[in-house]
C-alpha cells in the first residue's frame, strides 16, 4: 500500500522535531503537527524560559554580595514587563529556528491538531481531512494535572500560564514539591516575591538524595521562601485583594496568585489513541518497548508521552533513536541508566546516579563521602551559605554510585559528572584526578575518608 507518508510525527517538542528530522536525513517522507508552537514545551513554555527567570531572579542577590567585594551599587529596581517581553523575543526566536531546521530537513509541517483514525490514518483538523503514514510517531508530551474537583481550582495557575502573567505578584502560594514548584518559589523569592510553598508531604523533591532535598529547603528558608508541609488545599476564593487558600488544617494563605504545579500527565487525551487501539498506563500514558514502539506495530512513541524519564534530553535521545532504528536501520535504544539532572532551584541540585537511600538498598557495602562547607563567594560577602557534596560509592568494587551536589555550578558539575559515573569511574580515579584549586569542584577529588560506611548483614 502507498502512504501519503513515510512518517507522520504529532507533537512539535524537542523529541518529536528530532525524530523527524533524523527520519528525514534518513530519506523517509515525513509530516509533523503541532496545534501550539513548534518546539514544545521546554523550548516554548518550560525548561528554557523558566531559566531565563531563573537569571533574572539571581541578580538580587548579586547586587547584595556585590557590596561586600568593594562594589557601591544604587539600589535596583525590577520591571517584570521588561523580562517577559525579552524572553518572549528570546522565545518567538527559538520557535523560528525549529521550524526553519524542521522544514530544512524536507519534513512537512500542519500547524493544526492531529488525531489517529487507524493505525496508518491520521486527521488534520485545522484542514478537516486525512493523510496516511506508514508509521506513526506520538510525542505529545505532558500536561499540568489540576484537581478538577478542588473548589476554586479555576482560579489558579499552572506552568503553562506563569510564563505569560501581565503583572509579577507581589504574594506567591506554590502548590508542589518537585521541579517546576521549588524552582518557581526561587524565581518569585528571588523577585522581591513574598513566597509559600505547599506540599502534601514531608519534604521538598522527593526521589532525590535525602540529604540533598533537606539542605536545598534549608538554604531557600534562609532566602525567605516559606514552607507549608503535610497539608493540602481544601478551597480558594477569589476576593477583592486577590485569593484566599484555605488549608486541609484550617489555616489561610493569601496570595495574588496561585501557581498549581502538582505534577504533569501524559497528554494523551482526544488523539485518538484507544480508538486505534494503542494501549495505556493507568496514568494515560502509552505504553511502549525498548524501541518505543505501542502495543500496535505502526504506532511508536518518545518522550514524557511515554511517563518513562521525563526529560528533554531523554525525548531527544529516543526521538533520535526511533529514527535511527525505523528509518536508517540502525537499530538502537535509549540507556535510561544513570541519567544526570539538574533542579535550577535557590541553590542548584545537580545529581547523577543512585540516592543513597536507593544505593543501600541495591549495594551490601556502600561508603559515603560528604564535604558541606561556606563557598568561597560566600567569605567576602558574608552570605551565610553552604555547599553540600556527596559521594556514593560501592565499598566492594570502588565503583562510583552516585554524586550529588547542591551549590553554585551545580547543574554544569552534574553534566561532566555523567560522563565519568556512565563510564564506570572508581573512587580511586576520582582520587586520581588532580584538582583545580580554588574551585568548590575540587571537593569531589579530595575527598579521603568516608563520613558513613554503610553494611547491610548478611542474610
Amino acid at each position: 500500500m502507498t502512504h501519503d507518508y513515510d512518517l507522520f510525527v504529532i507533537g512539535g517538542g524537542s523529541g518529536g522535531v528530532r525524530a523527524a528530522r533524523i527520519a528525514a536525513g534518513h530519506g523517509a517522507r515525513v509530516a509533523l503537527a503541532e496545534e501550539f508552537r513548534v518546539g514544545g514545551t521546554c523550548v516554548i513554555r518550560g525548561c528554557v524560559p523558566k531559566k531565563l527567570m531563573v537569571y533574572a531572579s539571581q541578580f538580587s542577590e548579586a547586587f547584595e554580595d556585590a557590596a561586600g567585594y568593594g562594589w557601591t551599587v544604587p539600589p535596583a529596581s525590577f520591571d517584570w514587563a521588561t523580562l517577559i517581553a525579552h524572553k518572549d523575543r528570546e522565545i518567538d526566536r527559538l520557535n523560528a529556528i525549529y521550524i526553519s531546521n524542521l522544514t530544512a530537513a524536507g519534513a512537512a509541517l500542519f500547524q493544526s491538531r492531529a488525531v489517529i483514525e487507524d493505525p496508518h490514518t491520521v486527521r488534520i483538523l485545522a484542514e478537516d481531512r486525512t493523510v496516511t503514514a506508514r508509521v506513526i510517531l506520538v510525542a505529545t508530551g505532558g500536561t499540568p494535572w489540576l484537581d478538577l474537583s478542588l473548589p476554586g481550582i479555576e482560579h489558579v495557575i499552572t506552568s503553562n500560564e506563569v510564563f505569560y502573567l501581565e503583572e509579577m505578584p507581589r504574594r506567591v502560594v506554590i502548590a508542589g514539591g518537585g521541579y517546576i514548584a521549588v524552582e518557581f518559589a526561587g524565581i518569585f523569592n528571588g523577585l522581591g516575591a513574598e513566597t509559600t510553598l505547599v506540599y502534601r508531604g514531608g519534604e521538598i523533591l522527593r526521589g532525590f538524595d535525602d540529604e540533598l532535598r533537606a539542605a536545598v529547603r534549608g538554604e531557600m528558608e534562609k532566602r525567605g521562601v516559606a514552607f507549608r508541609f503535610n497539608v493540602i488545599f481544601t478551597s480558594i476564593e477569589r476576593q477583592a485583594d486577590g485569593l484566599l487558600a484555605t488549608l486541609s488544617d484550617g489555616t489561610t494563605l493569601a496570595g495574588d496568585e496561585v501557581l498549581f504545579a502538582t505534577g504533569r500527565r501524559p497528554s494523551t487525551e482526544g488523539i485518538g489513541l484507544e480508538a486505534a487501539g494503542v494501549a495505556l498506563t493507568a496514568r494515560g500514558a502509552v505504553k511502549v518497548d525498548h524501541e518505543g514502539r505501542s502495543s500496535v506495530p505502526s504506532i511508536y512513541a518518545v518522550g514524557d508521552v511515554t511517563d518513562r524519564v521525563n526529560l528533554t534530553p531523554v525525548a531527544i535521545r529516543e526521538g533520535h533513536a526511533f529514527a535511527d532504528a525505523v528509518f536508517g536501520g540502525h537499530p538502537a535504544s535509549v540507556d535510561h541508566t544513570h541519567v544526570p539532572t539538574a533542579v535550577f532551584s535557590h541553590p542548584e541540585l545537580g545529581t547523577v546516579g543512585l540516592t543513597e537511600g536507593d544505593a543501600a538498598q541495591a549495594f551490601a557495602d556502600v561508603d559515603v563521602y560528604k564535604a558541606s562547607f561556606r563557598p568561597m563567594l560566600a567569605t567576602l560577602s558574608g552570605r551565610d551559605e553552604r555547599m553540600l557534596m556527596k559521594i556514593l560509592v560501592d565499598a566492594r568494587s570502588d565503583r562510583v554510585l552516585g554524586v550529588h551536589i547542591m551549590g553554585h555550578g551545580a547543574a554544569e558539575l552534574a553534566q561532566v559528572l555523567g560522563i565519568a559515573v556512565r563510564m564506570g569511574a572508581t573512587k580511586a580515579d576520582f582520587d586520581a584526578t588532580m584538582a583545580v584549586h580554588p574551585t568548590a569542584a575540587e571537593e569531589l577529588v579530595t575527598m579521603r575518608t568516608p563520613v558513613a560506611r554503610l553494611r547491610r548483614e548478611a542474610a
